[in-house]
C-alpha cells in the first residue's frame, strides 16, 4: 500500500464517522472474514461501522463474532440505503468493480462519500479514492491484517478480530493449499494463534458442519460428472430441479468445484449451477498450475477472479452453456 494513501486513510480515520463496510454479493469467508474483521477494529476506535451485504451469507459463516450485525441490503433495502447516504466513508472488501454487489451499485454510484477499495483480485476498477489491491495476496483477510498493521492498530488484534482474519485466510488459501500461500501467511497465522484463535476448532465449523441434504447434493453432484482426461479438465453440473429436491440453501454448493481436481491427472474444473430466479447459469471454475482461469471466465462467462480461481455466468440454458464449454476445451492449452 502507498505511504501517500496509509496517510490519506490516517487522516479520514483521525475522528470518529459513520462508515459502511461492504463485501461483495454472495458473501464466502475472505469476504465475511474481512468485512467484520474491519468492523471490530473500526468499533475499537471509536467509530460507527456498519456491514451491509448485499444478500445473505452461508449459515455455516453465521458462528462469525459480529455477523448478528450484518445487515442484508436485499431484506432492507431502505434501511440500507439510508445508512449508506449517512455514511462517511465507504470501504469495499474482496471486490474490486460495483457491479459485483448487485442491485446496491444503484445507491453506491449516487454517493458523495469517499470508497476505500482492500481486494487481492486482478484488474480493479478506479472507483475509490484510496486503492489497496495486490494479487499477490491470497485473501483480503491477509490484506486487512497488513491494513490494520499500516495504521499502528496492531495493539488492537484481539481474539475476536483474530478469528475473523484467520477464517477469510483459511477458506480463501484452501487450508493453506494455494499456491498464493505465502511464508507470511503462515506467520501472521502464527501470531494469530498465539491471540487466540481456536485453529482446531474452526475448521470443523466450516468444513464440518454439512446437512444431510448438503451431502445428498454433493452425491447427485458428483453424479453428475463429466470427465475429458485427454484435455486434464472435468465439470459439474446441478439444475434447478435437482437444488429443490435437495432442500438446496445458500453455501451447500461451496468447495464442490474442487472435487473435479482431486482426481488424477485433472488440472482443470468447472462447475455449472442453474439459477431459475436470476435466470442464470452460475460458473465457478478452478485449475491447478498456470492455466488461467480468470482469462478464461472474462473471455468466455462474462466473469474474473483469479489465476486458479475464478467465477463466470451464462445467460443460456444449461444444455447450450455446458454445450458451449464442450467446444472450448478442446482448444485449451493445459
Amino acid at each position: 500500500m502507498k505511504i501517500q494513501d496509509i496517510q490519506v486513510l490516517a487522516v479520514l480515520l483521525a475522528t470518529p464517522k459513520k462508515i459502511a463496510i461492504l463485501p461483495h454479493r454472495g458473501p464466502d469467508g475472505d469476504a465475511m472474514g474481512s468485512t467484520l474483521a474491519l468492523y471490530h477494529f473500526l468499533l475499537k476506535n471509536n467509530h460507527e461501522p456498519t456491514v451491509i451485504a448485499p444478500n445473505d451469507f452461508p449459515d455455516f459463516l453465521a458462528w462469525l463474532p459480529g455477523s448478528e450485525t450484518v445487515k442484508i441490503f436485499e431484506k432492507d433495502k431502505e434501511n440500507c440505503t439510508k445508512i449508506l447516504e449517512e455514511a462517511a466513508l465507504i470501504f469495499t472488501l474482496d471486490f474490486n468493480a460495483l457491479h459485483r454487489v448487485g442491485e446496491m451499485e444503484l445507491v453506491l454510484n449516487q454517493l458523495t462519500a469517499p470508497f476505500v477499495m482492500v481486494d487481492h483480485h486482478q484488474k480493479p476498477d478506479d472507483y475509490a479514492l484510496i486503492t489497496y489491491s495486490d494479487t499477490a495476496f491470497g485473501s483480503t483477510c491477509e490484506m486487512i491484517y497488513n491494513l490494520i498493521l499500516f495504521l499502528d492498530g496492531k495493539k488492537d488484534i484481539d481474539k475476536t478480530i483474530a478469528t475473523c482474519i484467520y477464517t477469510g485466510i483459511l477458506t480463501d488459501s484452501g487450508s493453506f493449499r494455494f499456491p498464493k500461500t505465502t511464508g507470511n501467511t503462515h506467520r501472521i497465522v502464527a501470531e494469530l494463534i498465539d491471540l487466540g484463535v481456536e485453529n482446531t476448532v474452526i475448521p470443523t465449523l466450516l468444513f464440518d458442519n454439512n446437512s444431510y441434504s448438503r451431502l445428498q447434493l454433493l452425491g447427485r453432484a458428483l453424479q453428475n460428472m463429466q470427465l475429458f482426461p485427454e484435455y486434464k479438465t472435468a465439470y459439474l453440473t446441478l439444475t434447478q430441479a435437482e437444488l429443490d429436491h435437495f432442500n438446496f440453501v445458500k453455501g451447500d454448493t461451496e468447495g464442490i468445484v474442487n472435487y473435479g481436481l482431486s482426481i488424477k491427472g485433472i488440472h482443470f474444473s468447472a462447475i455449472f449451477i442453474e439459477n431459475q430466479a436470476e435466470k442464470i447459469i452460475k460458473i465457478s471454475f478452478r485449475s491447478q498450475g498456470t492455466f488461467d482461469v480468470n482469462e478464461f471466465a472474462r473471455n468466455h462467462f462474462d466473469g474474473g477472479g483469479h489465476i486458479n480461481a475464478a467465477g463466470g455466468k451464462s445467460e443460456l440454458s444449461m444444455e447450450e452453456t455446458v454445450a458451449k464449454f464442450e467446444n472450448l476445451v478442446p482448444k485449451l492449452k493445459l
